[in-house]
Order: structure tokens, then sequence, then C-alpha cells
């Protein structure tokens, strides 16, 4: 009974794989990868069983029939031999089963070894092998020899034990006594063992392209490895076919003294070869003249790395940045600043929060999302993010309600990034429930996000009352619930049917839910969604992506998506550095602790973009880099499943953007290899770090690397702005004073255009600005100290950072320090926010703070700031222009009539304000955002009125 209902468990998961693989439309790439676990699994079992069987089989076979044993052995006999066929088959079938689930684990690298692609005009140094050889094959016949290897092993602990149990091999006071078939077992045991030995070293000549040099000092065969540890392995390789002959004869002529002095002479050659001589070239030849030795082998590691992380490309702008800040120096960069992004979203989300999240059981994620859309004709930087649903928020909560009533999250927020209301908090593009503004949704329903519950079942005939609930409007016996039904049958559209008892049965096994069984509110349109986050959909169908850490929401074409980015990677790319997938994407905004399959990295490529319907559940893959070898041999093995580029719309294509988690990487990899010059690298005097990031370290005393940030700008070489990936660099090693100031500034061009099908031509294009070693700039670090110095900018901020109780103090927080050039130098730009300590309070944008050179400035506005900076007037206006305090005077005066208006639309705003309050106290969203659109009317009046 207990053996049944494990197998229907197993059973069941199966099912379940296969119903929600099917309902995607990617059963293909369920069926593969259960092939291939399978197969592997198999032969690794019989692999390994089969030999251990047969080797256990023959040696108690052939043992001596009048072998004298010892008390000892016969003791052991006696006790053993009632279970001895059990032994002989289960010990074999224990072990196989091992063997067969560690086979199967390595299914990615076979099947990549049997889909493998060449990789065009690229070759190894030391070799000329392919790359290909590196990337698909090699790995997988390590795997191959390595389990041969186990294999031969076991099947020799397994021999001898059972000869010397049974009398094949005895001890005699001093003497071992092998009988002819023992002997003959055991040395061609060895010898096979031997030639797989000898097969590895040859292999291992390979690896030596792709492990620590001789030295440490970098990725690849050094000098060391290629005139010593190379040739030694070759030779090794050599004597440990030179010994396996030597077994060999053993087998036949019954003499082990000549394969003893063979082990031992290969043990002997192997410390000389592959230690002892390595060690003395290193230290007596290479040490003394190691720079100029070296440098060969340092260049074919400096341009692999380079192309393996797709860094090979990126153009070095010399860039001698102006420290004196003049009167209308940002005038020919007006473009540019007008796109400074003050909203940060890393501070607003408890503001989008109070403002737009309107019912408890809603919730919006601690970091937001940048994106940009399309307003009356202008593209504008926005801050984005999804009002999902929190069904910990709800104040009572039964397996019914969180089963079939809250099942899914509503509607999409965006405020623009450039200009927040004159109060401080953002202003809203996108907003309220029900949802309004410029992006026209079509479907809000948020069914599948990052906050999803595990479990939901939708969907019901048509004429059933909908159930699933959108939002509440009212309150007590004045509230309207809004709701709907599910409504999403198409292909790769929705989830599994629980229409059918046994499908209902199945699924509360897996769920351990009640509710799936026995409610009433299953029927035969039921549809059951689960596995829900983006990242875990886009994983589960191409299994073979290393996914961005940060899936971010866009409307395209009326309907709210999640975009995914997808790397493929590689760890053996010869000479190429290997980088820690950890170590280089954390940062001061990582939220999560993500783990990687591969940590070790040292190729990668985005080479997919994936999709998921926000309403839907649709999972869709498109060939991002289809050049890419890696997603060439994916393909390959998974036919059908990625997309060409040229399915994806010229909508979708405008929201894509270059991964942030690639870039950090790149970060990395150019603060060391940004130098070309093998003598420089040599030296390591120009290697470069990223700063820690000040704005948190004000905070809260974070020491967290500064994440990269994206901006609308232009740089230097650049005809006009645009939407950018920028992070700064400044010296990796010096004194603390040198340690702060900046030694490079790095920009991929991050705007992929519009065109179906088509990639911007500049996409991806990495930029890096080198500032010359006599050309001091401050580098973030050193301008936040600047910042906090300053004794105008502290008076201004002491006022607004003050302790309190019973909410009636306040505390600042210091958004993103932004580094921009513009004006021939590099202008920072840094947002404070102040939230007061009450418990419904939220950030508000009060202060902007701006640097360049050596001057600083606080305004109330990025416009009044920029100005103070660049002598009364910085030769641009910003969006934020006409929000600060400061006085303005009016070209013309202004007459009676305009000042009745300016009152009367000051007194709709006050009225619109009350309407706004009442309605949220009333629980209805309805009217709130009625009075919503009153306000907005109401402002755009009083600054009609006002000139």
């Amino acid at each position: 009974m207990v053996v049944l209902l494990i197998g229907f468990f197993l059973f069941a998961g199966l099912y379940t794989d296969a119903l929600w693989f099917g309902k995607l439309g990617y059963s293909s790439v369920l069926y593969t990868e259960w092939l291939a676990i399978a197969g592997l699994f198999v032969v690794g079992f019989l692999g390994m069983a089969v030999p251990v069987i047969v080797t256990i089989q023959l040696a108690y076979r052939l043992r001596p029939v009048y072998a004298k044993l010892t008390a000892q052995l016969d003791r052991y006999q006696q006790v053993i031999e009632p279970l001895r066929r059990v032994v002989m088959i289960g010990v074999p079938v224990v072990v196989g089963l091992f063997a067969g689930v560690s086979a199967a684990a390595r299914w990615q690298p076979i099947l990549l070894m049997f889909h493998a692609q060449d990789v065009p005009g690229q070759t190894d140094p030391v070799f000329g092998m392919n790359v290909g050889f590196y990337l698909f094959t090699l790995p997988a016949l390590h795997g191959i020899v390595g389990f041969a290897s186990a294999v031969l092993v076991v099947s020799t602990v397994a021999a001898i034990a059972t000869s010397y149990l049974y009398g094949g091999i005895r001890v005699v006071g001093r003497d071992i006594r092998v009988s002819r078939a023992a002997r003959v077992q055991v040395a061609v045991t060895f010898a096979v063992f031997l030639l797989l030995q000898a097969v590895s070293l040859y292999l291992d000549q390979f690896t030596t392209l792709y492990d620590q040099s001789t030295g440490g000092l970098f990725t690849g065969a050094a000098y060391a490895d290629a005139n010593a540890v190379i040739p030694g392995r070759l030779i090794l390789a050599v004597c440990a076919l030179l010994v396996a002959a030597l077994f060999v004869v053993t087998a036949v002529i019954g003499r082990w003294r000549l394969p003893l002095i063979g082990t031992g002479l290969l043990v002997v050659v192997s410390i000389v070869v592959g230690s002892v001589f390595p060690w003395a070239l290193w230290n007596l030849q290479v040490k003394p003249n190691e720079g100029s030795l070296e440098r060969p082998y340092i260049k074919s590691a400096i341009n692999a790395t380079r192309e393996a992380y797709g860094v090979a490309g990126t153009k070095q702008i010399a860039y001698n940045a102006k420290t004196t800040a003049q009167e209308g120096a940002l005038r020919s960069d007006a473009q540019t600043t007008a796109n400074i992004r003050i909203i940060d979203p890393n501070v607003v989300s408890a503001t989008f929060a109070q403002l737009q999240q309107f019912k408890q059981y809603y919730k919006f994620p601690a970091f937001l999302d940048v994106d940009r859309y399309r307003i009356d004709g202008t593209s504008q930087d926005a801050v984005v993010a999804v009002r999902e649903l929190n069904q910990a928020g709800l104040q009572t909560s039964s397996p019914y309600n969180n089963t079939f009533v809250y099942t899914h999250g509503y509607g999409l927020v965006a405020a623009y990034g450039t200009k927040p209301t004159a109060g401080g908090a953002p202003s809203f593009f996108e907003s309220n429930i029900p949802t309004s503004g410029s992006l026209d949704i079509k479907q809000p329903g948020i069914y599948f996000g990052e906050n999803s519950p595990p479990f939901s079942v939708v969907g019901a005939p048509k004429s059933t009352k909908p159930i699933e609930l959108d939002y509440a409007s009212g309150n007590g016996a004045n509230s309207e619930q809004q709701s709907s039904t599910y409504d999403a049958t198409g292909a790769g559209e929705g989830g599994p049917s629980v229409g059918n008892l046994f499908n209902r049965l199945v699924y509360a096994l897996k769920f351990s839910s009640d509710q799936i069984l026995l409610s009433n509110a299953v029927n035969q349109d039921s549809q059951i969604l689960y596995d829900r986050d983006p990242k875990t959909r886009v994983q589960k169908v191409a299994p073979y992506l290393t996914l961005d850490s940060d899936p971010y929401p866009s409307v395209v074409n009326g309907r709210i998506v999640w975009i995914v980015d997808g790397y493929t990677t590689s760890s053996s790319y010869p000479y190429s550095s290997s980088q820690s997938l950890t170590q280089a994407l954390s940062n001061s905004n990582t939220n999560t602790t993500t783990s990687y399959a591969t940590d070790q990295i040292n190729y990668i490529r985005n080479s997919v973009k994936a999709t998921v319907d926000a309403y839907t559940g649709q999972v869709k893959l498109y060939a991002w880099d289809p050049s890419d070898p890696v997603l060439k041999a994916w393909r390959s093995v998974f036919p059908s499943t990625v997309e060409n580029l040229s399915a994806m719309g010229g909508d979708l294509i405008s929201h894509v953007r270059y991964p942030e988690d690639l870039f950090r990487v790149q970060r990395e990899v150019l603060g060391q290899y940004h130098v070309t010059s093998p003598a420089l690298w040599y030296t390591s005097e120009d290697q470069w770090g990223t700063p820690n990031d000040p704005s948190a370290a004000a905070d809260t005393n974070n020491t967290s690397k500064q994440p990269p940030y994206y901006l609308t700008m232009k740089l230097p070489t650049q005809d006009a702005p645009t939407f950018s990936l920028y992070s700064t660099f400044i010296p990796g090693s010096s004194t603390t004073e040198q340690r702060g100031r900046l030694t490079g500034y790095l920009a991929v061009d991050a705007d992929a255009g519009s065109t179906q099908g088509t990639k911007a031509a500049d996409y991806g294009q990495l930029r890096l600005l080198v500032l010359p070693q006599n050309n001091v700039v401050s580098g973030p670090t050193q301008v936040q100290a600047a910042f906090q110095s300053d004794t105008t900018i502290k008076s201004q901020l002491n006022l607004l950072n003050i302790g309190g109780s019973s909410g009636s103090g306040s505390s600042v927080i210091y958004g993103n320090l932004l580094t921009i050039p513009v004006g021939g130098g590099l202008l920072y730009v840094e947002p404070v926010y102040v939230k007061s300590s009450s418990s419904n309070s939220y950030p508000l944008l009060r202060k902007v703070l701006t640097a360049f050179g050596g001057n600083v400035q606080i305004a109330d506005t990025l416009d009044e700031s920029l100005n103070a900076l660049f002598g009364g007037n910085s030769g641009t206006d910003t969006p934020d222009s006409g929000n600060g305090n400061t006085p303005t005077t009016p070209t013309t005066p202004s007459t009676g009539t305009d000042n009745a208006k300016l009152q009367a639309a000051l007194a709709d705003a006050k009225q619109a304000l009350a309407d706004r309050e009442a309605a949220y106290k009333d629980n209805d969203l309805v009217k709130a955002a009625q009075a919503d659109k009153a306000l907005q009317q109401a402002i755009a009046d009083a600054i009609a009125a006002e000139g």
C-alpha cells in the first residue's frame, strides 16, 4: 500500500508537469528533458551495475575450490553465504542507482556535445582547436571519462573484496598469494583504469586553457604551462599507457614485479614532470623575466576575455573633463538635462503604495522599475510598477477566498521619472483603480507576477456570476465589489484544466488543498494557475538559460507583459577570465539572494528575450542574439521553441533594454580588461573598481557597490540623447584619497529602437570615457562627502532631518547619486527625500543636490539647483521648472481676469482634494479616481491662469 501511495505521488508530479507544459505549448521541452534524463539514468545505472555484477560474479565463479581459508574468513563466508545472492545483486544495483542519478544530472552537457557548434573564426592560440570544442565537447568528454574511471574503481574494489573473501587473494604471513583467475581479473581491471587515466591526462592538456595559469596571473596557459605542464601531461599519458601494457603482460605471465615497478616509476615521473619541473621552470626562468616571457600569453588572455564577455567592441574615448561651472554651460546639453531622472525607483515604493495601493491586499515591490513610454509624441523615462495581489494583507483570510476570490492583482502604475508634482510626489500618467491614463491598458488583471499566490483556481462558464475580485469600491453597506471571470483559453494561455474529477484529485494532492477537490466553485471550465512568477515560467521552458535577476513589466500593445532577459553562459572558454556571478551582481539594489546553477562563468551572451503575459501567462522566447553558438546548440536540442527576432513586434522592441546583470558583469571585466596593452596590464597600475554606493552609505553605512543606472543622455561621440545604462570607475587600488577620484565612465546604448524584427544599429554599443590621470575629477563618494560637509547643505537638511514623537519628526533619505557627462565635464545630481515619522507617511522629494567640479548646490528643484550651480543660468530648463519656492518675475503683469481664473482654479483644486479624501475614507475608488482627474484639471487651469 505504501509503495502504491508513493508511486501515485510520483505519477502525480509527472502528470501535472505534462499538463503544465502542454498548456503552455512547450511539451517538447519536457519530453526531451525526460528522455535525456531517463536515457542517461539507464546508461549510468547499467554502466555501473553491469560491470560490478560481472566483476563480482567472475571473482566468485573463478574462486579456488580447495583454497585453504583462515578461520576468520571461514566465519565471514558462513555469515555471508545465506545472503550471497542478495548481496551480489543488491550492492551493484544500489551503486548503479547512485551512478544513474549522477549521470542523469549531466544531461545538459551531454546534449550540448551531441549538438555541438563551431564558432566561426575563433580558435585557441595553443592547439588551434575551434572554441566550440571547449564550449560543447570537452566538458562532456571529461564527464564521461570521470564516470568510466569511477566504474573501474568500484569494480576493482568489488573484485579484490570478493577474491579475498573466497580465497582468490590470500595473505599468508608476509606473502600475498593470488590465484590465476584473480590475477587476470585484477590486472586487466588495472590496465583499463590506467588506459582511462591516459585519456584523462590527454584531455587535461586542453583544460589548462581555462584553468588558472601557473603563477596565478591570469586564466589560461602561461609560459610554464605551455612549456612544462602541457608536455608533462602528454608524457604522463604515454607513461600510463606503458604501465597499462605491463599489467596486461602480468595477466598473461603472472609476474607482478614489472607493473609494480612501472607504477612506482609512474608516480615518480608524475611528481617530477607534473610538479617539480613546472615549479623549477617558473621560479628559475619565468619569475625573473615574467613581464617579457608572459607577454604573448597575457595578450591571448586579454583578447579572449574581451571577446567572451562581449566587450571587445568597446569604444574608448579620452575625456578631459572640465571642472569649472560656467554660466550657460549646459545649453548644448538641453536634451540630456531635460531627461535627468530625479524620481528614484528605489525610494518611492512607499509613495506608490500610499497613493496608489488603495487596499491592503495589494502590494508594490520594494524596488520599482525604469521604462520609457512615448507620451504626447515625446519619449519619457518612467518609473513603473504593477499592483500585485498580497494575500498576506487580507484582514480575514479563508481557503475559499484565497483559492477562488483573491486571485490576481490589478493594473500598472507609471510616473514620470523627470518631473514630480509641486508637492514632491511622483506625477502619474497611468494610475488609479479602475486604471486610467495615457497607456490604454486593455487588460489590467495581474494573474502572473512576482508576488502571485502559489495557486489559484479561475474560470467559469459565461453564465456564472463572476467571483474573482478586481477591486472593491465604497465601504460597509455601500461597498461594491467589481469582479470578473478569467478568460484565457488560447494556445499557450492560462493553466491546466481541473474540470474533471481526476485532475482535481491530482492537484488537490499536489497543493494539499481540499478546496480544489470539494468546492462547488470548481466547474468544467475551471483552470488552475501555478508557477506564476515570470522567472519561474521562463526557467521551466528554457532550463538552459541563466535569467536576469530583475524582470520588469511593460505595457505592450495595450497588454501588461513581463520582459525577462535570458543569458547563455559557459565556464570553459579558453583563456577567458573567470567571474563569479554572485560577486559581480551584488550591489545596493540587490533585494533577493539569487542562486545560480553555474556561479563561475567565463562566457556570457544576452541571447534570449522572453515575455510573460501578466494576464494569460503565455511565455514567448525570442532569439535576441541568433549568432550565439550556445543558443544555436540549444535551438537544435529544442527546435521551434525560440522564435526568430523577426517575430518581435515594434512596440515590444521599444521596451526592450540592455540588461543590468550583463552590464554589471561587463563592468567587472572592464575594470581590469579595459587595458589592452600586455605590458601595462602586467603592471596592474591601471586597474579600476566600482565605487561603493554613496547614497546608501549615507543612510545605512552600506558598503555595497553602486548599481548602474538607466538614463537618457548623450555621450560626447553621440549625435542625440539615447536611453542608456551607465556606471563609473575609480582606481582599483591606491591611497584612500586617490581611490575616490573618477577614472572612467562606462555607458551602453540601451535603446533597441521600435522597428519590428530589427534591433537599433547602435544597441549594445559600449562606450568608455577615460579620464586622464592628471585630470582629477571627484568620484561619487567624494561628491557625497562634499554634500554632507557643505555648511549650507547641512543647515538646510538638518531642518528636514529632525526627531520627534507621535509623528512630529521627519528623516532625510538620499536618492540615487547620478553622474552625467554634460557641459564638457561631469555633473552630479542627487534627489533628497523627506519622510515624516507618522505611521502612514511616505517619502516626498524636497531638495535636489547638484555638483560640478568643486561646486555644490542645493535647491527645491533640479532647475533651481542647476541655475545656482552654473552662475545663475545653466542655459537649460528641466521638467520640474516652476515647482520650487523661488519667486519669479512674470514677463507681463497678470490681469484681473487671470487672477479670478486662478482663484477659481485653486478653489476647484481645494474641493477636489476634499472629495478625494472623503472617497478614500469611504474606500470608494471610483469616486477617488474622479476626484484625481478633477484635481489634475484644476492644477492645469491654475497654471494656465498664472501665465
